[in-house]
């Protein structure tokens, strides 16, 4: 599998170290770009074009907000992973619709991270479950629905619990722990519910929620 060349842009030194030191163990990431704003990062990577950026949101001079915008008008074949404190769904849906092909918290786990940058490298997006929520309730909002069939589901009350904390945005970790069950048993509840509802992602079990009054937004 060949190398892939990592921009870093966080106007948090200590952050930014903290980040490299996380991934300095795969050899498959070649870091080539370090920058503490957006401005800066463009000066950069107009003679040293990176193929995934780590985005921050909030940085002096040129946020990550207006850079992602840039790049993805100008340098359109670097993906950008939005690294970000911020939760709320007009961030992440913002940081969507200026291009970026994806969205990690700043507290998600270093293998999430890595798996981030090799997936969107590879697929070209990545959606882990918060991304998918948040978009699944954007598509509920602007009426989507009507195009969306699910079929009849059927489910048991204990898939309904499960079902209803996914939409929640639990882990399976926290829902076992609710639920006083086991990760396995909840992994179990979790595919089951994908293969009931007919979807591959979080996104389809929200909507499927939505539609069908367990949960509402």
């Amino acid at each position: 599998m060949s190398s892939i060349n990592l921009a870093i842009a966080d106007d948090h030194k200590i952050f930014r170290e903290g980040l490299k030191f996380t991934l300095e163990d795969c050899t498959q990431l070649n870091l080539i770009i370090e920058a503490t704003n957006g401005k800066d990062l463009i000066d950069q990577i107009a003679n040293n074009q990176p193929d995934v950026i780590l985005m921050d949101i909030k940085m002096p001079e040129m946020d990550g907000m207006q850079a992602t915008a840039y790049i993805h008008q100008h340098f359109p074949d670097i993906k950008i992973l939005m690294l970000s404190m911020h939760n709320e769904d007009k961030y992440i849906l913002d940081a969507m619709r200026l291009g970026a092909s994806g969205y990690l918290l700043k507290n998600a786990e270093p293998e999430e991270i890595l798996d981030a940058i090799i997936t969107v490298q590879a697929k070209g997006f990545y959606f882990n479950d918060n991304l998918s929520i948040t978009m699944a309730k954007e598509l509920l909002g602007v009426n989507f629905m009507h195009r969306l069939h699910q079929k009849d589901a059927k489910l048991n009350e204990r898939e309904i619990e499960v079902l209803k904390l996914i939409c929640e945005e639990c882990s399976n970790t926290e829902i076992a722990d609710k639920l006083f069950l086991s990760v396995r048993t909840v992994e179990g509840y979790r595919t089951r519910l994908f293969e009931k509802i007919g979807s591959k992602n979080v996104a389809g079990l929200v909507i499927y929620a939505v539609k069908n009054g367990i949960i509402t937004i």
